[in-house]
C-alpha cells in the first residue's frame, strides 16, 4: 500500500536532506558489553499514521516491531545490544514524514527505521535517510517508483536510494494479480475504473486497466473521486449508465466504503475490487448497503494460516496490545527483524562491538539478509524490493473479508 497523497518533493528533499549528511553518524565506537554491564542501546525508528484514519493500520505497524523489539531483547540475539523502538505519527500527511524522518535522522542511536505506511509519505523521506546512510524497510509501500524509479514502467529500473527496502510487494504484482482475477476467476469482461488521484491510489488502478485490457477485456468508463469527500453519487450514477458488470477502484477503505455502498445504491449490482487499501474491515462498516460479493486484494497469504505466524500471533496477544496487528502486522515485524538481523551480522564483524559507521554497515548487511520470516522467506533483490511475491484475494461474506484465492506471482 498506500499513497495517500501526492507531492512534487525531489527539489525540497534534495536540499533538505543534504543539510543533514554529517547528522546521526556516532562519534565513537561503542562496546557491545560495557564495563559496567550495561547494553549498547540500539533504537529502530517507526513512522506509521498513529493517529486519523488510518490509525488502526500505523498502530499495528508500530506494536509489530516493538514485539520483534522485545523478543530479541528477550532472546539476547545480539548479544550485548537493547533494542529500543520510538513512534513517530506522520497521519498519513508527507510533510509530516518528512519532519520525522529528520527527527530520526537526528538521534545518533537510531540504526534503523520501519515504515511508513504511505506511498506518498515515502516519498517525502527516503532522500533525507538516504543522506544519512540510515536503512528503511517499509512494511506497506507498493508504488513500483520507490525502489526501481521513475521510468519502471518503461522498462527502465534504477534504484534511486540504496537505504530503502520493504517487506511488502509492489503494485505490478498486485495490480496485475487482481485483473487476471477479475476476469478469469470472477468471469468479469466489462470494468468501469475509479482512483483517487493519490499516487498509490492512480498507480494501482493503470496497471490494473493496463493488464485487464491485455487480457481481453474492456475498460467501460473512468472516472476520480477526491479523498476525504463523501460524496461519489455521480461516479455510481455513471457506472450504472455504462451496463459495466464490475468496478476497480483504486484508492483506500475511507472513500472506498462510501463508493461501494452509493454505486449499489445508485442501482449497480455489481462487485467493486481494490488493492489492499480498502482490505480492512472499516471498508465493509462504511456501508449501509451489502457489500457482499465485493474484492479486494492484499500481499502475502493470510497471516493466521501461516504456520510461520503462529508464534507471533500468539506472542503479539500475550503483549496485550490495545490495538490489533492490522493488515500489516506480520510485514512490519519482518521488517523489524531484518533490521534487526542486519546489525546482528554488523556487530558480530566488528568485534562483538557496534563501528561508527554503523548505519552505513546496516544497510549493507541488509541487502544480504535472508531469513523466514513470519510471512516467509525474507530477502530482498537489488532494488530493495522483497522476494516473496506472493498474494492473496478477498471477498466480503457474511460481513467479513474472506480470502478465496492466494498465489504466487511469477509473471
Amino acid at each position: 500500500m498506500r499513497h495517500r497523497s501526492l507531492l512534487v518533493l525531489t527539489t525540497v528533499i534534495t536540499t533538505g536532506a543534504l543539510t543533514l549528511t554529517a547528522c546521526g553518524s556516532r562519534d565513537e565506537a561503542k562496546t557491545g558489553d560495557k564495563s559496567d554491564g550495561a547494553k549498547t542501546v540500539v533504537v529502530i525508528g517507526v513512522d506509521a499514521p498513529l493517529t486519523g484514519s488510518l490509525s488502526a493500520l500505523g498502530q499495528g505497524i508500530k506494536n509489530s516491531v516493538d514485539l520483534a523489539a522485545k523478543t530479541a531483547n528477550k532472546n539476547n540475539e545480539v548479544p550485548g545490544i537493547e533494542f529500543k523502538v520510538e513512534g513517530l505519527d506522520d497521519q498519513a500527511v508527507p510533510a509530516s514524514g518528512q519532519a520525522n524522518a529528520t527527527k530520526l535522522v537526528g538521534n545518533k542511536d537510531v540504526i534503523g527505521v520501519v515504515g511508513p505506511l504511505n506511498s506518498g509519505v515515502s516519498q517525502s523521506m527516503q532522500g533525507v535517510f538516504a543522506s544519512a546512510n540510515l536503512a528503511q524497510v517499509s512494511p506497506a509501500n507498493t508504488n513500483p517508483s520507490l525502489s526501481q524509479g521513475d521510468n519502471w514502467g518503461k522498462g527502465e529500473f534504477k534504484r534511486p536510494f540504496k537505504t530503502y527496502f520493504r517487506t511488502a510487494a509492489t503494485d505490478v504484482v498486485q495490480g496485475k494479480f487482481a485483473a487476471q482475477y477479475l476476469f478469469k476467476d470472477a468471469g468479469k469482461k466489462k470494468v468501469f475504473v475509479v482512483d483517487d488521484k493519490q499516487t498509490y491510489g492512480a498507480g494501482l488502478a493503470a496497471i490494473f486497466s493496463d493488464e485487464f485490457k491485455k487480457l481481453g477485456g474492456e475498460i467501460a468508463g473512468t472516472d476520480h473521486v477526491t479523498v476525504k469527500e463523501t460524496d461519489f453519487s455521480s461516479t455510481a450514477d455513471k457506472v450504472k449508465s455504462t451496463g459495466a458488470d464490475s468496478v476497480y477502484f483504486g484508492g483506500q477503505y475511507p472513500e472506498g466504503g462510501l463508493l461501494a455502498d452509493q454505486i449499489k445504491k445508485a442501482g449497480a449490482n455489481v462487485p467493486l475490487m481494490g488493492g489492499d487499501g480498502i482490505q480492512d474491515p472499516a471498508f465493509i462498516t462504511a456501508s449501509g448497503e451489502a457489500n457482499e460479493g465485493d474484492l479486494s486484494t492484499s500481499i502475502g497469504y493470510p497471516v493466521e494460516k501461516l504456520d510461520t505466524a503462529k508464534k507471533f500471533i500468539e506472542d503479539y496477544k500475550a503483549g496485550g496490545y490495545k490495538d490489533p496487528y492490522a493488515a500489516y502486522g506480520g510485514y512490519s515485524y519482518d521488517a523489524g527483524w531484518a533490521v534487526i538481523q542486519a546489525v546482528k551480522t554488523v556487530v558480530a564483524a566488528n568485534g562483538g562491538k557496534l563501528p561508527t559507521d554503523a548505519r552505513a554497515k546496516v544497510v549493507e548487511a541488509l541487502n544480504k539478509v535472508s531469513f523466514e520470516g513470519v510471512t516467509g522467506k525474507v530477502a530482498f533483490d537489488e532494488y530493495g524490493d522483497t522476494t516473496n511475491k506472493q498474494l492473496t484475494v478477498y471477498k466480503v461474506e457474511g460481513g467479513k473479508w474472506v480470502d478465496v484465492k492466494s498465489d504466487t506471482f511469477n509473471q
